[in-house]
């Protein structure tokens, strides 16, 4: 790799640690964190789903500002929206707010994460390509694997540690700043390499310009329309698994204030993404396609959620955890390459959003719901059906399998993707 692009490699495996360590902070707490302002199992889910929401209802307007407007100031937005967003959170628990406004800030927070999806992925891939190392994407992408486990493992015990000592809200407020710092240190370091942004059209025009684009390279190619609806059952089942363990293990565990503990499972599931982005690419040299570790991962994820549901011993469910974090760690790396295979460069971070806007609408479904089986029949439960859930993606996967062509197969990303498929091809 080249001087250019390890400062490329360098800026990115930045900006993803201190994007996860900010977030981390309040991975480990979050659900509890809304328990303990007043709400209810059912409205605490409901309350991520509205900040699923928010992320579906503006993917596709901030992706576009990625693409039209440049790739460093989505991401900039980004950070300072989340972070005043993030101190609205501690407003409202510390005023003991009500649902409603609960609701509102979970949309603003994910507005605020919509800056970010798909803009830092689709400069990596542009800045690589202009460096002259197109051919270390799935290794970025594995050593980012790696970045962003530790920076959760040191967030996620950190964020439990502060708040078993002071309070629920004071990791919020330090998420807070280092999201800012995180986006001054974008503004500098961050510049758009081998993408000019067309600032011709007026937004508008933008919006409805690239969309359509995006929907041609998106559901309208095969492989990447089937891809992105395993995404639906997948990642909404996994938004919900994440945060509904934090109880469930305090409950195995037999003390539900000991946030400590909170923190360390999920510093657990940091430490099994480290070793799933080291891990991933020696397995994916070892498989021909870049499907079966999919449709592998969705199968062996479903059956840890499930062995998760019926166990009853917190030992054995910190074991199943960490397996389950293994598994994801692994695939998804894989995941991002197959899908920036597929995509073309004008229109890569809108149709990343749109990727991201269709796992977001499956949390937006699946969250609530799962919450309420919860408050009916426990998280044990409600996992049992997360699991059943996530079977019906392996269906999707097998049909972007059949008509993945070579991107299923190759080992580095390609420069230009074909002519999408006509409207023909939608069904």
């Amino acid at each position: 790799m080249n001087p250019d692009a390890r400062r490329v490699q360098r800026t990115f495996l930045a900006l993803t640690l201190g994007t996860t360590l900010s977030a981390s902070l309040v991975w480990g707490i979050n659900t509890l964190f809304l328990l303990d302002a007043g709400l209810s199992n059912a409205q605490a889910f409901a309350a991520n789903a509205f900040f699923t929401a928010g992320m579906v209802l503006f993917e596709i307007p901030t992706g576009v500002v990625a693409d039209s407007r440049g790739r460093r100031l989505s991401y900039v937005l980004g950070a300072v929206v989340l972070a005043l967003t993030t101190l609205g959170y501690v407003g409202l628990w510390w005023t003991g707010a009500p649902f409603w406004a609960w609701a509102l800030v979970s949309v603003g927070i994910g507005l605020g994460y919509t800056f970010f999806s798909g803009a830092l992925e689709a400069w990596l891939v542009d800045a690589l390509r202009a460096t002259g190392a197109p051919d270390e994407l799935e290794r970025v992408f594995s050593r980012a694997q790696v970045a962003s486990g530790s920076a959760m493992l040191v967030g996620s015990v950190a964020g439990g540690v502060i708040a078993q000592f002071s309070s629920l809200g004071v990791p919020f407020v330090v998420r807070a700043v280092l999201l800012l710092v995180t986006g001054a240190i974008a503004a500098v370091w961050m510049k758009d390499l081998g993408f000019a942004p067309d600032r011709s059209a007026g937004v508008r025009r933008a919006v409805v310009d690239l969309t359509r684009a995006s929907v041609r390279s998106g559901l309208g190619n095969p492989p990447v329309r089937w891809l992105m609806v395993s995404g639906f059952f997948l990642s909404g089942v996994g938004f919900y698994a994440f945060y509904a363990l934090q109880p469930f293990l305090l409950e195995l565990y037999g003390r539900r204030d000991a946030y400590g503990i909170a923190g360390l499972a999920a510093a657990a599931f940091a430490g099994s993404q480290i070793l799933g982005g080291l891990v991933g690419p020696r397995i994916r040299r070892r498989v021909s396609r870049r499907t079966s570790l999919l449709i592998a991962g969705a199968g062996l994820g479903a059956a840890l959620l499930a062995a998760l549901g019926a166990n009853r011993h917190f030992g054995t469910a910190v074991v199943l955890l960490v397996t389950w974090g293994l598994v994801s760690a692994a695939v998804a790396p894989v995941r991002q390459t197959y899908l920036h295979d597929l995509v073309p460069s004008g229109q890569r971070a809108t149709v990343l959003s749109f990727d991201s806007l269709i796992s977001n609408a499956g949390g937006v479904a699946l969250q609530p719901a799962l919450g309420r089986v919860a408050d009916l029949g426990g998280y044990g439960t409600s996992l049992l059906v997360g699991a059943g859930i996530q079977l019906l993606a392996l269906p999707f996967l097998a049909l972007s399998r059949r008509s993945g062509g070579t991107a299923d197969r190759r080992r580095t990303p390609r420069t230009q993707l074909p002519t999408p498929p006509g409207p023909a091809t939608l069904s």
